[in-house]
């Protein structure tokens, strides 16, 4: 019996020791596995300190590099300060109102300065100083101007205004970015010029860059600065208005389709153009051709002189529903601000002895304006004999498309061989034909 009990106690005590063991057993191993959970942990913390210590290193060396790019920065915010708190009475700005009242047309250089006085004296959102800028870049259309353009594009998109700023006028680094309204800049040249309608130097179009039209024939197109009009895609002629307001609610656009009845008319029109240095630039709309002063349009005795001349294939122009194979715009400007432009089609057929002089030192590619050593050129290489011609008014034939400009058709044709067509670096760059909207054409 006692054997019996004792044998119970012992396995009782046995029972009792694995328990114990047992349970000492789960705890080490979930002490273990808490053990290596921390370690995990504890690694993980040490890695993100080192994350957080590198951002804040990288941190303060960003921070160090723009205290020395401001640095020369805050020299200027104090120039500007001081200029600002200079005009601040308006007594300068009266004064060259004054000054100003007595001339018809400013210069888009004097409109440019003028709009930065008032926009120094009375802030960026003084509506006359946004109109002096407006009105800079529609001068500035018709020349080399494009310091003038950069400034008022830039003063536009600073006031807030929806404005194409070109991309050539942008800080280093910011092209392609979205400027006033974003349109990517260039351009070029917002601003286009072109014609006279238009194609200002540079871009004389414009830039176009964009251009569907284009691209060189044949040759791989070159990088293209950012643009805001083209023709064709997504801003093509038929969205200009998008983005360009005149182009589709302008009553009184350019080129037209020159059908009869015609009015008769009585103006006399004769062109006076002389030899000078051939100078050239494709600016990525056209081939332009810039004129120096002396070569001149008389308008019933009034002169308007020649400021340049440029191509559109086929022509913008048609006569009763047919174009020709391209135009050469001859764009004027009188004394008084008015803009005149002299159109004569180019019709297939014999070889152009003066396009042969053009077509041979133009440039292929988009690019600055080029000045060939020993070339000289004579507009009037270009013109027919006979003067007869249509007239209307109409407008720019590129955006903006501002109105108000007077346009001569000359009747007489002139001859271009089709190989020269072939050569010209844009397969197509005319807007198509606009509507009439009442106008009259008349007719000498």
């Amino acid at each position: 019996m006692k054997r019996t009990i004792i044998e119970v106690i012992l396995a009782l005590a046995l029972v009792g020791a694995g328990a114990f063991g047992w349970t000492n057993f789960k705890g080490n191993q979930k002490a273990t596995g808490q053990l290596t959970e921390l370690k995990a942990a504890s690694e993980e913390a040490a890695k993100a300190a080192t994350e957080k210590e590198a951002a804040v290193k990288a941190a303060e060396e960003e921070m160090a590099a723009l205290r020395e790019e401001m640095a020369p920065l805050e020299g200027q915010v104090q120039q500007l300060a001081a200029l600002k708190a200079a005009m601040a009475n308006g007594t300068t700005l009266a004064d060259l109102e004054v000054a100003y009242k007595s001339q018809k047309n400013l210069s888009a250089e004097r409109q440019v300065g003028l709009g930065a006085l008032r926009m120094l004296t009375k802030g960026a959102e003084d509506p006359a100083a946004i109109e002096s800028f407006r009105k800079a870049l529609q001068l500035s259309e018709l020349g080399d101007r494009k310091n003038t353009i950069c400034a008022a594009q830039l003063a536009l998109a600073a006031a807030g205004e929806k404005v194409a700023v070109m991309a050539d006028c942008l800080p280093k680094g910011a092209q392609g970015e979205k400027s006033g309204h974003g349109d990517k800049a260039a351009e070029k040249d917002g601003h286009s010029k072109d014609d006279g309608h238009d194609h200002a130097k540079d871009d004389g179009h414009g830039k176009a860059k964009d251009d569907g039209h284009g691209k060189p024939d044949d040759k791989k197109a070159p990088e293209k600065h950012a643009v805001h009009w083209s023709y064709e895609g997504d801003m093509g002629p038929e969205r200009w208005g998008k983005e360009f307001p005149t182009c589709a609610k302008g009553k009184s656009q350019s080129p037209l389709d020159i059908r009869g009845p015609f009015v008769k008319s009585r103006v006399v029109v004769t062109a006076d153009y002389k030899e000078g240095p051939l100078k050239m630039i494709n600016n990525g709309h056209t081939i332009q051709v810039n004129v120096v002063p002396g070569s001149k349009t008389r308008i019933d005795g009034v002169a308007h002189e020649l400021l340049q001349f440029h191509f559109h294939r086929p022509s913008e122009e048609k006569i009763d529903g047919k174009p020709m194979a391209m135009v050469v715009h001859f764009v004027h400007k009188s004394a008084e601000g008015k803009l005149a432009v002299v159109g004569v089609l180019l019709k297939e057929g014999n070889e152009n002895p003066g396009i042969k002089t053009l077509w041979a030192n133009m440039p292929m590619e988009e690019g600055p304006e080029v000045t060939p050593e020993g070339v000289n050129f004579n507009p009037a290489n270009l013109l027919p004999r006979e003067f007869d011609f249509y007239s209307y008014e109409g407008s720019l034939t590129t955006p903006p498309c501002t109105e108000g400009v007077r346009f001569f058709i000359l009747k007489t044709t002139v001859n271009v061989a089709k190989e020269q067509v072939a050569a010209f670096p844009f397969k197509r760059n005319a807007r198509p034909v606009q509507e009439l909207n009442g106008r009259e054409i008349t007719t000498n």
